[in-house]
């Protein structure tokens, strides 16, 4: 199927979903319980983890000006899918589709994990009990599944409200380190971490900090909802990655220089901790309680990001069972999916602690993720230096500056992926592949039907 073909059978459906919308799907994606969790992954790097931020959020930044640049000359693209079909065709555009969709899976894991995890702050049972947090994060799985199930208004109503909520603790974090910057100077001294400068952390981090940032092209996955998608969805992407970078890097640096790098490490809840450590128990539980609801966004936000990109698969890849809608003109049977193999997922790494486990999943998630961005800069690449004429608008070397700046980000956060994230990786995304075999010979068999009948 060509990509022009592909925005023909895109779905009308209602377009519902607006700047602010959009806007609040990217923050509210970006911005989830990882974020709040990521300090104590990232505690043994030391200051390197400061700099892992800054290439981290300046490289989304690069992706996010890509994604932008697509979606403003192909605004009736279905997306990414579309947008890698029309640069490199429907195998590798459906290879690297459902590597992100395996991504998708392995961040709900991951985002479940990490809202069990602030949930010790009130329920300490969950730290020490092995099946209860696998229970737990189930069932706020499921929840999220059923919201998603009675359609994209709802799951979008219930985001907007989360994301108000959640931009509560990151203002907390930024004051109370400005404020203890002003009254108390000397807390920024005291625990420094002592790691010596290396581009090999640095580049760690940045493949662990990436899953904080993933969601930049959350505008553009449910494009075909999207009102005037050829200013919403640019200007969605760009606000949305703008302000999680700007807030990202400010509540960072704060944990790092006040709490010891070894209890650090440790923290089940680092930001409960840290307002625990300096102001007493009640506020952390106080800010633990809006760092919940941040997750839950994030939860339900991704959850419905698995049912649109499963979706597109079934519309191009030719499983008519994925692109199926109950009467809510959800994809029913991709989030159900999706909700099985996330379960499986959970069971089957919740033997070892919350943070080993979370660590493993992000790293899992963001080496599956890069495919799609790879593969969008490169065919932004690829179709302005083809002379594509909705692409073509701008000079050459502009073109071929922002998408390098992007790509070279892809390649140097692949360096920072462990041997053990790698493999579930490749095994995850190389299940695609007899997937889209078969979905290959069934075309390829209804076609010569169709031909025999004529």
């Amino acid at each position: 199927m060509s990509a022009a073909a592909n925005e023909a059978s895109a779905p009308a459906g209602s377009r519902s979903l607006g700047f602010w919308m959009c806007t609040a799907l990217v923050v509210g994606n970006i911005i989830g319980v990882s974020i709040f969790q990521m300090p104590s992954s990232l505690a043994p790097y030391g200051l390197n983890a400061i700099t892992g931020w800054l290439v981290n959020v300046i490289g989304c930044v690069f992706l996010a000006l890509s994604f932008a640049r697509l979606s403003r000359a192909f605004p009736g693209d279905d997306g990414p899918y579309a947008y890698t079909a029309r640069a490199f065709g429907e195998t590798a555009a459906f290879l690297i589709m459902w590597s992100y969709w395996a991504a998708v899976w392995v961040s709900n894991a991951a985002i479940a994990i990490g809202i069990v995890s602030y949930s010790t702050v009130f329920f300490p049972a969950l730290a020490t009990n092995v099946g209860l947090p696998a229970l737990t994060a189930l069932g706020l799985l499921w929840v999220f599944v059923a919201i998603c199930l009675c359609g994209v208004r709802a799951a979008c109503g219930v985001q907007m409200l989360t994301t108000i909520l959640k931009l509560v603790p990151q203002l907390a974090i930024i004051l109370l380190g400005a404020w203890l910057l002003m009254a108390h100077p000397a807390a920024y001294t005291a625990h420094i971490p002592r790691n010596p400068p290396s581009w090999g952390d640095v580049s760690a981090v940045s493949t662990l900090a990436l899953f904080s940032m993933t969601g930049i092209e959350c505008a553009m996955i449910p494009a075909s909802r999207v009102r005037d998608p050829a200013r919403t969805i640019p200007r969605a992407t760009l606000a949305g990655t703008l302000i999680t970078g700007v807030i990202y890097i400010a509540i960072s640096v704060v944990p790092i220089f006040l709490i010891p790098q070894q209890e650090l490490a440790a923290a089940n809840a680092p930001y409960a901790d840290l307002f625990a450590r300096l102001l007493g128990g009640n506020y952390a539980k106080v800010v633990a309680a809006f760092i919940l609801v941040s997750g839950l966004g994030v939860l339900n936000g991704w959850t419905l990001m698995a049912g649109e990109v499963g979706q597109s698969l079934g519309r191009h890849g030719g499983f008519a069972a994925l692109s199926r809608e109950n009467r809510h003109g959800a994809p029913a049977v991709a989030l159900l999916i999706t909700g099985i193999i996330t379960t499986a997922m959970l069971l089957t790494n919740y033997a070892n602690s919350i943070a080993k486990v979370f660590t493993l999943l992000i790293v899992v998630a963001s080496a599956a993720t890069l495919p799609m961005y790879f593969g969008c800069a490169l065919a932004l690449l690829v179709l302005r230096w083809r002379g594509e004429p909705a692409i073509s608008t701008r000079p050459l070397a502009r073109t071929i500056a922002l998408a390098g700046a992007a790509i070279i980000y892809c390649v140097w956060v692949c360096f920072g992926i462990g041997s053990e994230p790698l493999w579930y990786t490749l095994l995850l995304a190389g299940a695609g592949v007899p997937f889209y075999l078969w979905s290959l010979r069934r075309r390829r068999r209804a076609t010569l039907t169709s031909e025999l009948a004529l």
